[in-house]
Formats: structure tokens, C-alpha cells, sequence
């Protein structure tokens, strides 16, 4: 494929190498036993790897959230309704943000853009790690 626009000619390819360092995956053909055996299964065993892990974390911390929320004591201050509130941000943010994620995966490429989702999930982790202490008072803290 080549595309032309004012005397300037790129291939596909090169522009592909452009795009974040090359590593998209513009020729994929996985039934072709030569293409599986050279590049085909590393590809795809990398892809597994890094989506396993990144779902492995994304379920962790929805699955940890929710039942770190219900192990808030009173110190902390938050009502019945208020940890319901916080139990369910998460879904809704999550629901809210499945179209603008839809669009990143094609303008960063699949496995780059659910590396850096499953990473953005650990920051608040880590921050709840630091500032949280469930059952601890919030007078000592």
C-alpha cells in the first residue's frame, strides 16, 4: 500500500516504523505454518503474556476495591451509602471510559494501550496501599 499526498510517497511500512517504534503488527497471517514458525508464535505468545497480565490486574484491583471499601471502619467516616458510592465508581467510570478506550487501542496499538490501562490501574492502588489502613484508627494515622 502506498499513499501519495503532495510529491511525497510513504509506504505502509515506513510508516509503521514511525508509529511508536515500529512494533505494530501490519502483516498477520497465523495460518501460514512458515510465517507461524518464524514470527507468528512469538507475536502472538508476547500478546497472551502481556493481556493475561493486564486482565490479572484490572480484576485484581476491581475485585480488591470492592471488598477493601466494606473493611472501612467508622474512623474513616463513611456511611453505608457512601461506601456503596464507592464501591460503584469504578464500574461507572470503567462503563464511561469503554468508548474513549475503544478508540485509543486503534491509535496506540492493542497491546501498548492495555499495558499502559492496566498500569494506570495500579496507581490508585499504590496510593490506597500508602494511605489506606483498614481497622487501624484514623486518629493515629
Amino acid at each position: 500500500m502506498i499513499m501519495s499526498d503532495a510529491n511525497i510517497t510513504i509506504t505502509a511500512t515506513t510508516a509503521a516504523r514511525r508509529r511508536l517504534g515500529g512494533r505494530w503488527i501490519d502483516d498477520w497471517q497465523p495460518e501460514d505454518g512458515k510465517f507461524w514458525n518464524t514470527i507468528g508464535r512469538a507475536v502472538a505468545r508476547r500478546n497472551l503474556i502481556y493481556s493475561v497480565f493486564s486482565e490479572h490486574i484490572g480484576f485484581s484491583i476491581w475485585s480488591i476495591w470492592s471488598v477493601l471499601v466494606l473493611f472501612l471502619g467508622k474512623d474513616y467516616g463513611f456511611d453505608p451509602a457512601e461506601k456503596f458510592l464507592l464501591t460503584a465508581a469504578p464500574t461507572l467510570v470503567g462503563a464511561l471510559l469503554r468508548l474513549p478506550y475503544t478508540f485509543a487501542v486503534g491509535k496506540f496499538g492493542g497491546r501498548n494501550w492495555t499495558i499502559v490501562a492496566a498500569l494506570l490501574l495500579l496507581v490508585p492502588s499504590i496510593m490506597i496501599a500508602i494511605v489506606l489502613q483498614p481497622g487501624v484508627s484514623s486518629a493515629r494515622c
